[in-house]
């Protein structure tokens, strides 16, 4: 079934999140009402997501499992996890969806909450913790929303608080395990940190597979199966985010921003850019800007 299972960025879009930015929120009603409170079995690339559920009842698929959730409750879904959704028209909460990429540096020095936060889960709240969740999670959106000064660190800072509440408030969801159970999907996971770590270097397939323990065939073969594209893709779109983040950012020459990110030739970098998003590096910092 993998290879006929939907994987998005965000549900039923390509663009997913803005290069610009590592989160987006918005209101559970806002997205499920127009798709008649349904969102059918999928899962999300490199996404990690996170559902407030301050009211309202769900019928859940997490993993192959059913759940139901009426709230105040907290439903948590890593990167390749499949998950789906029926909700009750009067849900009132909020779904923040985030790079996993980006948890996993934000938390880089906290081990202990990094695995507490970055399981698939469906919990209700304990009485004694709903009001500093819903205080966090108010925070974290506001953040997001107003576009005030030192948003970027911000909006980390509240994510942060987030995270620590939730794993306060969740303390059993540490002894259980994510367990996607799919051999292919635990390559690709594997293979997507392997990413995040080392995308400046630009190593090759074959360097990624042994790493995994698996030859480039079986690498290409999982990738197409869970995310419906060749492996050499995670890692040219990885490498195209970062470029765009530095386009938007900064000031750093094309030529500086290629030899950043392993490219010995700046024209070679911009035709790969070019391949990967339609424009010009300059041409989208044009565009970028324009939109700031």
């Amino acid at each position: 079934m993998a290879q006929n299972l939907p994987t998005y960025l965000l549900y039923a879009e390509d663009a997913g999140l803005p290069p610009s930015d590592v989160m987006h929120a918005e209101s559970i009603a806002e997205r499920s009402s127009l798709h008649s409170w349904e969102i059918r079995p999928h899962r999300h690339e490199a996404l990690f997501q996170v559902f407030h559920v301050q009211s309202g009842t769900a019928e859940i698929v997490l993993d192959g499992r059913q759940h139901r959730l009426r709230g105040p409750g907290v439903i948590t879904i890593t990167a390749l996890a499949v998950h789906g959704f029926r909700w009750t028209s009067d849900v009132r909460g909020t779904v923040f969806t985030i790079l996993e990429s980006h948890i996993r540096q934000l938390l880089a020095h906290e081990d202990g909450l990094r695995d507490a936060v970055l399981q698939t889960r469906c919990e209700p709240i304990p009485a004694a913790h709903r009001r500093g969740v819903l205080q966090a999670v108010a925070s974290l959106a506001t953040e997001h929303a107003q576009h005030a000064p030192w948003r970027t660190s911000a909006v980390d800072a509240a994510m942060t608080q987030l995270f620590v509440t939730l794993g306060r408030a969740l303390p059993s969801a540490l002894a259980r395990e994510a367990g996607v159970g799919d051999r292919a999907v635990g390559h690709v996971q594997r293979l997507r940190t392997l990413v995040d770590e080392r995308f400046r270097e630009q190593p090759t397939l074959g360097q990624f597979a042994a790493e995994l323990g698996i030859t480039t065939t079986q690498l290409n073969r999982a990738c197409r199966a869970v995310l419906g594209h060749p492996a050499l893709a995670v890692l040219h779109a990885r490498i195209c985010l970062e470029a765009q983040r530095e386009l938007a950012y900064t000031t750093l020459s094309v030529k500086h921003i290629a030899y950043k990110l392993g490219f010995t030739d700046a024209g070679y970098f911009t035709r790969f850019f070019e391949r990967e998003t339609g424009a010009t590096p300059s041409a989208w910092r044009a565009q970028a800007v324009a939109r700031q």
